[in-house]
């Protein structure tokens, strides 16, 4: 289970909890920045930067939400992926969408994840390479069969773990898992289906995620309790929100490893 945190803050509270990987957001990062998730909307800079803060912050592995690469050709991925991996990452993750919500054809995605596997190859060792078909999330006419095909094409391409972020029926994940094996398959969690960590590592799933849901969950706090005050005068949507003593232990406690 590797929960997303977004800043130094919710890494530590993810950390208290016991959680023994973590891995970053883009998502709640823009979100943080005002802005969209969209590849173009925070640079690479900026995104190393605070992929780098998440690490420092860290003492457990942290994996990297490196959306597309951020570069328009296999040859500036892998410059994009070896600078991510000399931040200490331990993995990252290279998704298939290009600009505008398309995927890229495939022989492109494939040269895209066989270019991030060969930075990390050359920059450091044990670094995880979880690569994303992205068709549940485009609006693909055939999500499943899509996703089967690429993933297996970026399995043999080098990826380490597979990932279809979307995909939610049981009988769904369940062809995942069986066509990606030997492979481990992460499946991401972005809303409460009914299915348990439990119930997923039953089909055979070895890793979860919830990308930017811990960060909308806060955001959703945070604005049905702001929307209550300007509209209605109210503070009713302060019930239920954490003690200011609570979170000052938290953060005056030392860091546990």
């Amino acid at each position: 289970m590797i929960p997303n945190p977004w800043d130094v803050g919710t890494v530590r509270a993810l950390e208290e909890l016991g959680f023994q990987a973590l891995a970053t957001t883009s998502a709640g990062f823009a979100f943080s920045r005002g802005l969209p998730d969209a590849p173009d909307a925070v640079g690479v800079d900026e995104v190393l930067g605070h992929i780098a803060e998440i690490v420092d912050a860290a003492h457990v592995p942290v994996t990297a939400d490196f959306q597309s690469g951020y570069g328009p050709d296999p040859e500036s991925v892998a410059a994009n992926v070896r600078r991510c991996v000399e931040v200490g990452v331990a993995g990252l993750s290279i998704e298939d969408a290009a600009g505008g919500g398309d995927l890229f054809e495939l022989p492109e995605a494939v040269e895209r994840v066989r270019a991030a596997r060969d930075a990390i190859d050359s920059a450091a060792e044990d670094v995880l390479l979880t690569a994303r078909a992205e068709c549940f999330l485009v609006g693909h006419s055939e999500p499943l069969a899509e996703s089967i095909r690429r993933l297996e094409s970026y399995a043999d391409a080098g990826a380490d773990v597979l990932y279809a972020p979307g995909v939610g029926e049981r009988d769904d994940i369940r062809a995942i898992v069986e066509s990606a094996r030997p492979k481990p398959v992460n499946v991401l969690m972005s809303a409460n289906t009914g299915l348990s960590v439990a119930d997923l590592a039953h089909l055979g799933v070895r890793r979860v995620s919830v990308g930017s849901a811990l960060a909308r969950a806060a955001w959703g706090a945070f604005l049905r309790a702001a929307r209550e005050i300007s509209r209605d005068g109210e503070f009713r949507g302060l019930e239920g929100a954490v003690t200011f003593a609570e979170l000052n232990a938290l953060f005056e406690a030392p860091h546990s490893h």
